[in-house]
């Protein structure tokens, strides 16, 4: 299980915990908004904003405030402007650190984002030394229970993905990022049940990392994932899943 696949689980559960709190909902308005501002209300011809709604529907979501979400983004209600920002740097042992933001203030975020990278053993680099280790792809979960291996390849091949990796207890699935939404419908059309279907970046190679510089790794993901503004982040560690286990354990 690579590294990426070990992350996205904890983000998976983790996102469960916020969602019970409401937590989730602030970064799931701002993606709904951005979308909106950039590419238009409609989801149809908005891949992005696709993606978003499907996001803000699985964690339950009303649907007034999708709405609303999409409206501010679009002009039709007055809203706070929000611009993306991605940071790059380096974690405990080297790693890489790809960190995506929606913020309404760059230059505190900036100051938040520098601050939690230097208290666990982290730092800011400059624009563009990390961003070319990751490729961007489209990537589908599918549970593997009830669905066989050889299932699971013939579709989501006949489908157009690119990929299919065997994850602890789903088929990760690879796509084009501009495929990510007709693979999706095609594995749905087939009988298979999609978990999540988003946007991603995966590293190209891996960094593995041990002991208490990967239990810092891990606390250094949780406290930026944690960070109002942060929508993503993205990294190119491989740690042993006895360390991820532990770290689940703590949370």
């Amino acid at each position: 299980m690579s590294g990426h696949s070990k992350w996205h689980s904890i983000k998976h559960k983790k996102a469960k915990e916020d969602a019970k709190r409401g937590k989730i909902f602030t970064r799931l308005i701002k993606e709904l908004t951005v979308a909106a501002r950039m590419g238009g209300g409609d989801p149809e011809g908005n891949p992005r904003l696709r993606q978003a709604i499907d996001a803000a529907k699985a964690a339950n979501m009303p649907k007034s405030n999708i709405e609303n979400a999409i409206k501010k983004g679009t002009g039709e209600l007055p809203g706070v402007t929000y611009e993306e920002a991605i940071y790059e740097g380096y974690g405990p042992a080297g790693v890489a650190l790809l960190i995506e933001t929606l913020t309404d203030n760059r230059n505190r975020t900036v100051a938040e984002i520098r601050h939690i990278l230097d208290k666990h053993g982290g730092n800011l680099g400059e624009t563009g030394c990390v961003g070319w280790m990751f490729d961007r792809v489209g990537y589908i979960c599918v549970p593997k229970e009830g669905v066989p291996e050889e299932e699971i390849f013939e579709k989501a091949l006949e489908a157009g993905a690119t990929d299919v990796q065997d994850g602890t207890d789903m088929w990760e699935i690879y796509t084009e990022v501009g495929d990510i939404f007709e693979v999706k419908s095609a594995l749905e059309a087939a009988g298979l049940d999609v978990e999540s279907a988003e946007r991603t970046a995966v590293p190209q190679s891996e960094v593995h990392v041990e002991g208490k510089e990967a239990e810092r790794l891990l606390k250094l993901m949780d406290k930026l994932e944690d960070h109002d503004d942060v929508q993503n982040v993205f990294s190119n560690f491989d740690i042993d899943d006895e360390v991820v286990a532990a770290f689940e354990a703590e949370e």
